[in-house]
């Protein structure tokens, strides 16, 4: 498949493992048209962006050995849904990707004991010291598993405690996503028009990427940020790009992608409660 110049210029120097990118694929169109989707549409979709039927093939393979996704056949076609212990954690990554952002309501300190440098991460943990951690967490958000959990009342330099954090790795996430996807959206503003296929691809990408900086960022209230954080910048220029490209994009989606019923639907209560959560 001949990719176009746009579609080019967003990949470059973009490292797209396929795992993750079917993650994406899933996250994105899948779970909220049904949760099925055929390896043939998967396949297709996939190498818009470059990757090969061979490493989908190998890379959902392993997805289906972790427990994320399904597979069952229909006569000679196979079909990959989302497996039941995946749901959680999709819809979790959704609200993050498309509800609105909330502030973090308290600090957490927690003792746990054997935790790992990349569990501590996957749960925006911060380590203090040996088994201490620590954590911003909305009002309504269960705290992690530890031995022992404190609420910290009064916090007097919320940007001291920043410093836990690689945010400067952040931050220079959330600078590339902007560089990359700056002139698209600047494109776009200035009424330049794209085909169906270079809106799915450039929609994809851009939750892949967005994705991939939301889930190393901790999260942290607004007074322990630097003052040039760029995290909401990029928030809103997802938001505005994302609902940019969804009308070409799901009309591309629903004529050329198939679920277990036939083509995905161009729109359905849940991606429409995402577009409304955008706005």
């Amino acid at each position: 498949m001949v990719r176009s110049a746009r579609i080019e210029r967003l990949m470059q120097g973009l490292p797209l493992t396929a795992a993750s990118f079917i993650v994406t694929v899933y996250g994105d169109l899948v779970a909220p048209r049904g949760e099925v989707l055929w390896m043939g549409s998967l396949i297709d979709v996939c190498r818009r962006v470059g990757i090969s039927e061979s490493l989908v093939r190998t890379a959902t393979s392993r997805l289906v050995a972790a427990g994320r996704l399904e597979g069952a056949r229909q006569g000679r076609r196979s079909f990959y849904r989302l497996a039941p212990t995946a749901r959680a954690e999709f819809a979790a990554v959704a609200r993050l990707l498309y509800a609105a952002a909330e502030e973090p309501a308290r600090w957490l300190a927690l003792l746990a004991p054997g935790l790992s440098e990349e569990e501590g991460r996957r749960l925006r943990m911060a380590r203090l010291g040996g088994d201490l951690w620590i954590l911003a967490l909305r009002a309504d958000e269960p705290p992690p598993p530890a031995v022992l959990t404190l609420a910290i009342s009064e916090v007097s330099d919320p940007a001291a405690l920043a410093r836990f954090w690689d945010l400067e790795a952040l931050q220079a996430r959330y600078a590339a996503l902007l560089t990359r996807f700056g002139p698209l959206a600047e494109d776009l503003a200035a009424g330049v028009s794209l085909s169906g296929g270079d809106a799915l691809a450039a929609r994809l990408l851009l939750a892949h990427v967005h994705r991939g900086a939301l889930l190393r960022d901790p999260r942290l209230p607004a007074e322990a940020l630097p003052a040039d954080w760029l995290g909401a910048e990029a928030k809103a220029m997802f938001r505005s790009l994302y609902k940019a490209l969804t009308p070409m994009a799901e009309t591309e989606a629903a004529r050329s992608l198939e679920g277990g019923a036939g083509p995905l639907p161009e729109a359905t209560p849940q991606t429409q409660a995402r577009l409304a959560a955008l706005a």
